[in-house]
């Protein structure tokens, strides 16, 4: 391999002559040996890297002409389309487990951005400190690209993926309308339901997911650029913060504001705390979806059998024409964890000394990592799962018909003790409702028929 020397404030270092970056990102390279080259950067953060580096850069020529020229803006812009788009994610080889600001990881970005902008300019015209990280700190830059990533994640996977599910399961809900099924409480037999009212239980749920992630979503639009290293926004121009917020609202096409309070901005996290934990509910409702899919499904003979799920891959190696509800373990399993990425992202966020929070990386790593499984396995759970389900009508009319619980419509005619000593009886004899309630004289065949109708308890 051949090299180049590159050089920074600590002296001379080889950089591979055929990679874009400095000698800052070949210094953190070798010196963080983290995850096996599995653990880097997400590119949800590179990406933002990209767009916040070009607004810096059209704030800057829009407020200091004379420092950021016009051939600056445009060679700095033309190489941060290339990082936006991902066409120079090979040069961004940095893990998550870094300096706790994301130091690193901005001089990454600085560093290909110059050398991309000066090759692309034919012209040596970019320094990575003084022209690309202009008017900025990786103090600032990172939080922002942290916002930026977080709100491109759920307003266009996670959000997206919650309307494909919740079309789905209202479809279902219209398709079988009119299944009376038994209800169930502590796994034991309950009182009837619709089925689909069971349904309608479901894409409530995801709706009320979707709402509390659109309440998450107004802090997440405030940006910390402008404060630089401590929150003061030394050496960046007046009216940079705001400058730059409006010109990253003009490359995503979304919503973004420049934060009022720039101390909190760069210390503070509650504003991912609170959005992953509007993820961590969707999490445990899918959970809950997935398991209340294969309970239902469960059998084919031996257990509820009450839907039919799609059929997707053999389930076992030994057991022959054995098929499993494996999409539901796969929700169950992403939302697992999901849980655990939220206490990695409490504990981060509760580390904010004094003017920044050092665990930076590790809580945008975990929270973007949450958000492409729940979108990922929502998806993946609607098309192979939940589109296929089908009612086993003639099942639930029989687990229905042999519901004690049933007895519940009694309560009015016979008493709360008396329909109790009518349900054990039936259990204690294997006999019908009816044929105990009338055995203990608390109702004729006649009556009972009059006032029994379970079809009518939804």
């Amino acid at each position: 391999m051949e090299y180049r020397i590159e050089h920074d404030s600590m002296g001379e270092v080889r950089v591979p002559a055929d990679r874009l970056w400095g000698a800052q990102t070949q210094r953190s390279l070798e010196n963080f040996p983290i995850g096996g080259g599995r653990e880097t950067m997400p590119p949800e953060i590179i990406r933002a890297f990209g767009i916040l580096k070009q607004a810096a850069a059209e704030a800057n020529h829009r407020l200091c002409p004379e420092k950021m020229t016009e051939e600056k803006r445009r060679a700095i812009a033309a190489a941060c389309a290339e990082v936006t788009s991902g066409a120079l994610r090979d040069e961004f080889p940095l893990v998550v487990f870094q300096t706790g600001s994301g130091t690193q990881t901005n001089m990454n970005a600085n560093e290909v951005i110059a050398n991309r902008g000066n090759a692309l300019a034919g012209a040596k015209l970019l320094h990575p400190n003084d022209d690309v990280n202009m008017s900025q700190s990786s103090n600032d830059t990172f939080p922002t690209a942290m916002h930026i990533a977080a709100v491109t994640a759920l307003e266009d996977r996670v959000l997206p993926a919650i309307d494909h599910l919740t079309a789905a399961l209202r479809r279902l809900e219209a398709e079988h309308a009119g299944i009376v099924k038994s209800g169930r409480t502590h796994l034991q037999d309950a009182t009837p339901i619709a089925f689909s009212q069971e349904i309608s239980g479901w894409r409530t749920s995801l709706e009320r997911d979707r709402a509390l992630i659109g309440l998450a979503l107004p802090p997440l639009r405030e940006l910390a650029l402008g404060g630089t290293a401590v929150g003061t926004g030394l050496n960046a121009p007046k009216g940079f913060d705001t400058a730059v917020a409006e010109a990253v609202s003009a490359l995503t096409g979304k919503e973004f504001r420049t934060a009022e309070n720039k101390f909190h901005a760069l210390t503070s996290r509650d504003e991912l705390v609170f959005a992953h934990g509007a993820l961590k509910a969707l999490a445990a409702d899918l959970m809950k979806i997935a398991n209340d899919v294969r309970w239902l499904a469960s059998g084919p003979r031996d257990g509820l059998g009450e839907i039919f799920i799609p059929e997707n891959e053999p389930g076992s190696s030994i057991m022959p024409g054995k098929v499993n509800p494996t999409q539901c373990e796969s929700v169950t399993m992403a939302a697992v964890q999901v849980m655990g990425n939220d206490a990695a992202i409490g504990f981060a966020a509760s580390q904010g000394n004094f003017e920044l929070n050092v665990f930076l990386p590790v809580l945008i790593d975990n929270f973007l990592r949450s958000a492409r499984l729940l979108a990922d396995c929502m998806v993946s759970f609607c098309d192979r799962c939940v589109s296929g389900i089908r009612a086993n009508r003639e099942k639930m009319a029989h687990n229905l018909r042999n519901s004690l619980m049933l007895v519940t419509a009694l309560n009015p005619y016979i008493g709360y003790e008396n329909a109790a000593k009518t349900a054990k009886k039936a259990y204690q004899e294997n006999i019908s409702l009816k044929e105990a309630c009338v055995s203990l004289g608390f109702l004729t065949a006649e009556r009972f028929d009059e006032v029994f109708h379970p079809e009518q308890m939804i």
